[in-house]
């Protein structure tokens, strides 16, 4: 009988990950940004997701509502358009990069409002 080391979370034979998920430093600059919205009133809610591809953070207004944004990683477009994108609700791509502050600062701006 032969024994095979398995790493968890990646498949044995290709060596693959199984799902993507957000590494703890990414997920450090994700909830800074959603606290700040929070504190704002903006955002009330959030929802993570780890596919075979793609790992999802959905921000939400409402519980029951559909996502306002998505935030996803896809680690297979690194070295095109980048890994990180910021999906509006209508599915629109309002950022793509290989930086995540980058990316997340189409966002942040809507923080940014108008004092009378």
């Amino acid at each position: 009988m032969s024994y095979q080391s398995v790493t968890p979370g990646f498949a044995p034979a290709s060596g693959t990950p199984e799902q993507v998920a957000f590494h703890r430093t990414e997920l450090g600059v994700i909830l800074s940004l959603y606290g700040r919205m929070v504190a704002a009133g903006e955002w009330r809610d959030y929802g993570i997701s780890s596919l075979r591809e793609v790992a999802v953070f959905s921000v939400f207004r409402r519980t029951a509502e559909n996502p306002l944004y998505r935030i996803e990683k896809r680690p297979k477009l690194r070295g095109k358009q980048g890994q990180y994108a910021v999906i509006g609700m209508d599915g629109q791509i309002l950022k793509r990069g290989s930086d995540l502050r980058q990316v997340l600062r189409v966002l942040e701006r809507k923080l940014i409002r108008a004092v009378e």
